[in-house]
């Protein structure tokens, strides 16, 4: 029960209105001498405290009531979605690691752009056993470890991400510091272009211009900036027009470029060399060069969706 009150106390200082049908968590006396009640009651709020130092009157369906505090019940809708308990048969996150097929580095050291101090991140794939997706606890579309930076999504997760234009999962496809694929995931990135389409104008576009206002709200209140982000999202940008241009998500930055020694002008960002005005300038250049990008690009309008589907079934057959 311990387990399942974490669970179902999502907000334990929400004032819970009067109407709301609960489940009891430990057993309660009832009103007027009544009978004590079983913990997993159901019944209904009749009346509600004004803070959470005073307790809920609730009705049961056979006309009893009791006095709870807000720690002792939940709502049923959440008590309803408490996790079966997972038997200690069915794998946990690290167990999954065992079923890791791709394993790639990205970030700052696969662009070319880390300091002294940069952390590795880790991503990749992991492909569990079918009987997993087949059983009642199913799998985590992803497993982390904060600890040492690393993130592993499910194979169909990392695919529908891949076919939306997720900027972080296609670079996992394209970059250089690949440590570990399989079988399956050499398939995967020998066929990597089928996720490339003109949705990258959209997601990337799209991404950019909503950090961008919250980086300007951020100046705005606080005068300050987080200058490592700027530089990723000027970089996000002059990746998308290489994707469009190129028909290839360029992962490791090429310091010389149509852009000057580019390196150099991404590190004078993230070390903050260059006045916000002035990247702001070349942020809205570069949004121009997207757009002419795509007018002229010769990528699909949409990923290769029957190629992933049939990938993947192949996939989760290999896993029978």
């Amino acid at each position: 029960m311990d387990n399942q009150v974490d669970e179902v106390n999502i907000n334990p200082q929400l004032i819970l209105p009067a109407g709301t049908q609960v489940v009891t968590l430990v057993d309660v006396r009832g009103l007027h001498n009544a009978a004590e009640r079983r913990s997993g009651s159901v019944g209904k709020i009749s009346k509600s405290p004004i803070d959470n130092k005073h307790a809920y009157i609730i009705d049961f369906p056979d006309g009893g009531q009791a006095s709870v505090r807000r720690h002792e019940i939940a709502i049923r809708k959440h008590y309803q979605k408490v996790n079966i308990d997972r038997p200690g048969a069915v794998l946990g996150d690290r167990d999954l690691y065992e079923h890791i097929i791709y394993r790639c580095v990205v970030g700052s050291r696969a662009y070319g752009l880390d300091v002294e101090g940069s952390d590795v991140d880790r991503r990749g794939i992991f492909l569990p056993p079918a009987s997993l997706h087949w059983s009642l606890y199913g799998v985590p579309e992803q497993i982390e470890d904060n600890e040492t930076q690393e993130c592993y999504w499910e194979l169909q997760k990392f695919l529908m991400l891949a076919l939306k234009a997720n900027p972080n999962v296609l670079e996992c496809l394209y970059t250089p510091l690949v440590e570990h694929a399989d079988a399956v995931a050499q398939e995967l990135l020998d066929n990597k272009a089928c996720f490339l389409s003109k949705l990258v104008y959209q997601t990337y576009n799209g991404y950019v211009l909503s950090q961008f206002r919250k980086l300007e709200q951020d100046l705005r209140t606080s005068g300050d900036l987080k200058w490592k982000h700027v530089m990723h999202l000027i970089r996000l940008l002059i990746s998308g027009i290489t994707i469009l241009r190129d028909e290839t998500v360029p992962v490791r930055i090429d310091p010389i470029s149509s852009n000057g020694n580019l390196r150099e002008r991404l590190l004078a960002i993230r070390n903050g060399e260059i006045s916000w005005a002035d990247v702001d300038t070349w942020r809205l250049e570069l949004h121009k060069e997207f757009d002419q990008a795509h007018d002229k690009t010769s990528l699909p309008d949409r990923p290769d969706y029957e190629w992933v589907n049939d990938f993947l079934i192949r996939a989760r057959n290999r896993k029978v």
